[in-house]
């Protein structure tokens, strides 16, 4: 299956290092604090991330991922360790990060196979929201790049908007205005571009029937092959027995020829083997995560990843 490639976004759940940084919030992960986040459960959790990246899309008999978007990295360092691991760097991956302005300091990156994708250009775009009392709400960039994946030019953007903690309906506007941010920048693509192939995924905290994504979906730009997959039954996160389905992979609909050359969407899936669940007791089924509010589990993720399959044409 070698014209076939994976497309990837994995939430990593908190993955930072154990060294204090005074610039951001991170003392729950460090030796003394509420976590208790010691060397030992750092480079256990990288190696157990790193062995998970490596087998996305192993479900369909299909290599590594030639893009991972992920959320929740601290900074380069954890990049260079978990691209390190023994399960990637033999892969030769490849990243584009930026720090951004979260006051937890986490952010996004993307993953790239260098011998499948060139970087032409990134950066990041600002998302400015204000919080209930008009103050500027640090939140996470939307990282943007621009690239050639075999060849063909395509544009990625990968996100973590802001999350719901204080309530779904009073942040709703947060993440509206997220969608609104990548639109923006796609008009100006699209001066120059008049069908770009666009890749958008992330952990958007809503669902595909959101308003943030009817957004997205609402321009007449794009396919969300993820909206079927969720169910009763399964989606990337659990919280209190619900599933849903926050990691999700939009693709434009340049996506769907089947030009010489070019790249044409497939299948989209959830990646919930079971080693990347939690195996007995209530929560049988859904991710096993590192922790489980004060206590240390030794899982993954509380996400499963999520992926497509581009066949090339």
């Amino acid at each position: 299956m070698e014209n076939q490639h994976v497309i990837a976004f994995y939430n990593l759940e908190n993955l930072f290092d154990t060294i204090d940084d005074a610039h951001i919030l991170d003392d729950d992960f460090t030796k003394k604090g509420f976590k208790k986040w010691k060397n030992k459960r750092y480079l256990a959790k990288t190696r157990k991330l790193a062995n998970a990246i490596a087998k996305i899309g192993e479900d369909e008999g299909l290599a590594p991922p030639v893009l991972v978007g992920v959320a929740e990295i601290e900074n380069k360092r954890v990049i260079e360790r978990l691209l390190g691991e023994d399960a990637l760097k033999h892969l030769d991956y490849g990243y584009v990060h930026y720090d951004s302005p979260d006051e937890r300091g986490i952010d996004t990156a993307l993953f790239y196979r260098k011998e499948n994708f060139e970087v032409m250009e990134s950066e990041t775009l600002a998302l400015l929201v204000n919080n209930e009392f008009g103050v500027r709400d640090f939140t996470r960039d939307i990282l943007y790049v621009k690239g050639r994946l075999n060849g063909e030019l395509v544009h990625v953007f990968v996100n973590h908007w802001p999350s719901r903690r204080d309530g779904a309906k009073l942040t709703a506007y947060k993440r509206i205005a997220a969608a609104h941010t990548i639109i923006e920048k796609l008009e100006q693509i699209r001066l120059v571009e008049e069908e770009p192939h666009v890749l958008i995924m992330g952990d958007f905290n809503d669902d595909p029937n959101s308003e943030s994504i009817k957004t997205l979906m609402q321009t007449g730009w794009f396919i969300n092959p993820m909206q079927k997959l969720l169910s009763p039954t399964l989606g990337s996160a659990n919280y209190r027995g619900k599933w849903s389905l926050f990691d999700q992979i939009i693709v434009s609909h340049s996506f769907l020829n089947h030009e010489p050359g070019t790249h044409s969407f497939s299948k989209a899936k959830i990646f919930a083997p079971h080693f990347l669940q939690e195996w007995k007791g209530r929560y049988k089924g859904t991710p096993f995560r590192t922790f489980g509010g004060k206590k240390y589990l030794g899982g993954y993720s509380d996400h499963f990843p999520v992926y497509l399959i581009l066949k090339q044409n």
